[in-house]
């Protein structure tokens, strides 16, 4: 019970989100669209972010009850449990970045690369602006995630299997409801799409390459409205650090120690997602091709 209490700040926002995602449907067939459909983005992005704070163990004890707190599938795309294994993969700090071990990661082996088509290398080196990630980033995350999953689903990967299957029975509560609403499907679809590419803006740069992996995670000093909007993972390093900490946590900890902090990542730091935009709108962070990754046949 003691940390039910302790834990309200996570209760609270799920039931804000809860209650603006549906406060967003129940408005559809009396306001505009770009009343309803701007909160519809922002509570699904911000359902994500409880997503993530669910899979590392908050706000209750037991796994199924932090799966049974995030279990509609808002966001339609990702089933719970593969962001849950994928992203735990993640967490091995040694392998970030890594074209292959880091499922998280958007560099690309550079043999791969060389191998490319000229417009597919193109679409990728936009996909690496951040206005490119925004737009373009979730379909291209989706097509390899998607090929990838099906591919193990053919080679009868029950994991896998299992994880689209209980996401079947996340997506059926909200397409009945979306139904029942003013909102159109394909309008929801689309709305489901900005979400996940707000929530991009998250992960753009939240890693870079480097020879020491501790040197790898950033940290975004921002605590306006899009530091609650991601659960303070703008405090990546941090997080990663600690792990299991919960979201309110996280800025604390990271004044508590900020100079061992930066001095841990290597001084990888922004004051504020104003910056990140100002400086990476319309250009590159990095170049697509790992630049320290070399194959076993390189």
């Amino acid at each position: 019970m003691k940390r039910i209490f302790a834990e309200w700040p996570t209760l609270a926002v799920a039931m804000v989100c809860y209650g603006s995602w549906a406060a967003a449907l129940m408005m559809a067939g009396s306001v505009p669209a770009f009343v309803w459909a701007p909160i519809l983005i922002v509570t699904i992005t911000w359902h994500s972010s409880l997503q993530h704070e669910a899979l590392h163990g908050h706000p209750f004890a037991g796994a199924a009850a932090n799966e049974s707190l995030a279990f509609p599938a808002l966001g339609l795309f990702v089933p719970y449990r593969r962001f849950r294994t994928l992203h735990l993969s993640h967490h091995r700090d040694p392998n970030l970045t890594d074209p292959y071990d880091d499922p998280e990661s958007f560099y690309l082996d550079p043999a791969r690369w060389q191998n490319m088509a000229w417009p597919l290398q193109r679409l990728l080196a936009v996909n690496n602006t951040l206005a490119g990630r925004l737009v373009l980033g979730p379909a291209i995350a989706l097509a390899l995630f998607w090929r990838r999953d099906l591919a193990a689903i053919v080679r009868a990967d029950r994991q896998v299997a299992a994880a689209w299957l209980i996401h079947l029975g996340a997506l059926a509560p909200v397409i009945a409801l979306v139904s029942l609403s003013g909102v159109p499907l394909w309008a929801y679809a689309l709305c489901a799409y900005a979400g996940m590419g707000l929530l991009m803006l998250r992960t753009f740069l939240e890693h870079q390459a480097h020879h020491l992996a501790r040197c790898r995670t950033v940290v975004i000093e921002d605590r306006g409205p899009l530091a609650l909007l991601f659960l303070n993972n703008n405090f990546h390093v941090v997080h990663h650090v600690h792990a299991d900490a919960p979201w309110y946590d996280l800025p604390r900890l990271y004044r508590q120690k900020r100079d061992w902090y930066l001095q841990l990542n290597g001084g990888y730091r922004y004051r504020s997602y104003g910056e990140v935009i100002r400086r990476y709108a319309f250009r590159t962070k990095e170049a697509v091709p790992h630049p320290f990754y070399r194959s076993a046949d390189g």
